[in-house]
């Protein structure tokens, strides 16, 4: 297999990456066939799966437009993965020029196209980081350079949490972060779940075993666990909800029936 220009060396082309996958879902070129076999072999089983991807970006829109009609202009979005049309940064900062944003991803390959993407771009960084390591991610001199801790910022968990096994404790990690953010700071999450996928469940657990299956195994939450990463949180209306119904821009009715998969939700820091 031939290394493209974009692919860092230190990554094994060999593996399937849930963020090239995702990219992939997206119809983003920033992708390997051992990615794109991965994603066929899940939407055997979800042939859905694109539609609960492209509903995920477009909820992501829509809260990082309400957090700067609340006055928030800082964003970490942690898990943001490779870039794709309609970035936080681009979103925000069209609503306010002065808008500042930081991603941190784990991943090698997401952490490069960001670097590229955001070359020359003010106000914008991307660090390298692990969700279960908030400390790091909150002491990196991207976020130091950017993010004023002291003042309300909009955390941006957008479907990642449902890659983060219960052993690992996702919820201390969540409050660890909220901790640290002044009041009136906003947590936006999506969460996979079974609820509300047209599917029965037995028929939705291949496509989850495809993940298991390249050690990336996605944790499938309900609605009350979901709602638990919000302790400490106060819900914006309308609470957690599938995502075409988060004030939504266009009637939630048109939507594909698979867009109603899984949660999300905004809440704000007391």
């Amino acid at each position: 297999m031939q290394r493209p220009a974009w692919a860092p060396r230190s990554i094994d082309i060999s593996v399937p990456s849930v963020s090239r996958i995702y990219d992939y879902y997206l119809g983003g070129s920033h992708n390997f066939e051992v990615d794109r076999e991965a994603a066929r072999r899940a939407m055997e089983f979800m042939p859905g799966l694109p539609k609960i991807m492209q509903a995920n970006r477009a909820f992501m829109r829509r809260a990082v437009r309400y957090a700067v009609g609340e006055g928030i202009t800082q964003f970490l979005d942690i898990g943001s993965g490779i870039p794709t049309f309609g970035n936080v940064h681009e979103v925000a900062q069209a609503a306010d020029p002065g808008a500042r944003v930081v991603y941190v991803d784990h991943d090698p390959v997401a952490v490069a196209h960001s670097q590229a993407v955001l070359a020359g771009t003010e106000g914008a960084d991307v660090a390298a980081g692990d969700l279960l390591k908030p400390g790091e991610i909150l002491a990196s001199p991207e976020v130091e350079g950017l993010i004023d801790l002291n003042r309300p910022v909009a955390l941006l968990l957008v479907a990642i949490l449902h890659f983060v096994e219960d052993a690992d404790d996702p919820y201390r990690a969540v409050a660890e972060l909220r901790d640290a953010l002044a009041p009136g700071s906003l947590l936006v999450v999506t969460h996979a779940s079974y609820e509300g996928v047209p599917l029965p469940q037995e028929r939705a657990e291949g496509a989850v075993d495809v993940y298991r299956n390249i050690r990336n195994p996605l944790i499938m939450r309900s609605r009350e666990q979901v709602a638990q990463f919000f302790e400490g949180y106060d819900m914006v209306e309308p609470g957690l909800v599938p995502m075409p119904n988060w004030r939504p821009d266009t009637a939630p009715e048109d939507e594909d029936p698979y867009a109603f998969s899984g949660f999300a939700g905004v809440g704000r820091a007391a």
